[in-house]
């Protein structure tokens, strides 16, 4: 609907006040601009003078405030206080400004104004998980134990991603790990997996493998994928039985494939997993010069996959890179065998498997297969091997040792299939 004005005195009343509210509008955008500019600085000059230029806007007296707390240059806790109850007094409800004046506060020993600050912050954002979690560590520090961990509580299950962290502080006050997690820890895998993970940091092992059992009762859908760091933790800390049962446990909890034959003692020796980095899976290396490794599905002896190796013609490739541990029994015969199929793979030197050995946690040695090279179809390679007293660890690598003839460099493609390591009988003595 258009407006008609015949009274020239009318348009002119209206023209002028349109300039007005343009001048106005453009005024206060200039100021809040300026304001905005001014705070962002990061500068006690800067806060100040987006306070004058903005002094009903709760949040410049907020980031004055703050810059009070935390300066290094010459912190000032007072006007922190006053500026923060400036702020309140123009917005009650600024559950940061609570936070941050509880936490001035108790810097200062006032416990009471503290406690009063969290609890208005808790008041005014009871769902927010930052509030939950400062005014619980608060009840910590004070010794408050069950209204501290019901507060962490709170916090975690808004945000699991601080479950690691409110189990290390929680269990400094009660070492029992099963408390800490009943009260406080949400039964969610992606926590426990997190708490498990900063424990095995800190190398606390024991309560790492008390909270991995809790996380078995809960029954969880997870992936061997999801413990590689912990086993591979445990296997350098020489717990080899604990890391081959927390493997084993995640396998079953999952709807990972792997097509082993009966009896083998290597995961996975068909590639068919798609897990790999560590732990009781394949472990693939950094890219290497003259060698590229990939899983295949074009070619295959069994299952979806191979592993394919394939070698550009131009280095002398020393390689030992994909490697998988194994748990034995001592005094075992065992079968190793292998599917490898090439093609055009050149020099005297081809691709062939090591067998390595384990007693108390020390290489104790190994053993080469035969290597394959030039153009062959599916072929499998053997070998027997028997275990020492007090081995129970060994480890499969697929390698190419340096070839010391004429025609050094080596080029074409190797495939490599359905690994098995299988028991065969114990020797007499």
């Amino acid at each position: 609907m258009l407006l008609r004005l015949p009274d020239p005195a009318a348009r002119f009343a209206v023209l002028v006040l349109a300039l007005v509210l343009a001048v106005t509008l453009s005024f206060f955008s200039v100021r809040n601009a300026r304001a905005a500019i001014e705070a962002g600085l990061g500068t006690r000059a800067g806060y100040e003078a987006a306070a004058r230029l903005e002094p009903t806007n709760p949040e410049n007296w907020y980031l004055l405030g703050r810059y009070w707390q935390y300066t290094l240059d010459d912190p000032d806790p007072t006007r922190a206080i006053v500026n923060f109850r400036h702020a309140l007094s123009l917005n009650p409800r600024y559950a940061d400004a609570w936070l941050d004046l509880g936490a001035v506060s108790e810097s200062e020993g006032d416990l009471s104004g503290a406690r009063d600050a969290y609890v208005q912050a808790r008041n005014a954002y009871p769902v927010s998980a930052a509030v939950a979690w400062r005014y619980g560590n608060f009840l910590l520090r004070q010794g408050e134990v069950p209204q501290a961990f019901a507060e962490i509580r709170r916090a975690v299950y808004a945000d699991p991603k601080r479950s690691a962290e409110a189990f290390s502080r929680c269990w400094r006050v009660d070492p029992n790990v099963e408390s800490v997690l009943g009260n406080v820890i949400p039964p969610d895998r992606a926590a426990y997996l997190d708490v498990i993970r900063e424990l095995a940091a800190a190398d606390q092992l024991a309560a790492a493998l008390a909270v991995w059992q809790r996380l078995v009762s809960l029954h969880p859908r997870m992936s061997p994928a999801d413990v590689i760091s912990f086993a591979d933790f445990l296997i350098q800390k020489g717990h080899f039985d604990d890391a081959q049962r927390i493997w084993q446990e995640a396998f079953q909890l999952s709807d990972v494939v792997t097509g082993d034959p009966p009896g083998s003692v290597l995961w996975d020796g068909g590639f068919e997993s798609n897990v790999r980095g560590g732990g009781f899976a394949w472990a693939f290396p950094a890219p290497s010069p003259g060698v590229q490794t990939v899983l295949d599905r074009r070619q295959k002896h069994t299952g979806k996959q191979s592993l394919r190796l394939f070698f550009d013609g131009k280095r002398n490739t020393n390689y030992d890179g994909v490697c998988t541990n194994a748990e034995v029994r001592p005094e075992t015969t065992y079968r190793f065998s292998a599917w490898v199929r090439t093609q055009a793979l050149t020099s005297d030197e081809g691709v062939r498997f090591r067998l390595s050995w384990f007693s108390d946690w020390r290489a104790s040695g190994f053993t080469d297969s035969q290597d394959s090279r030039g153009t062959q179809s599916w072929t499998r390679v053997e070998m027997p091997w028997t275990s020492g007293k007090d081995v129970r660890r060994a480890r499969v690598c697929v390698l190419r040792n340096p070839s010391r003839g004429l025609d050094a460099r080596i080029q074409g493609t190797a495939w490599i299939d359905d690994i098995s390591l299988v028991p065969v009988g114990i020797p007499h003595p």
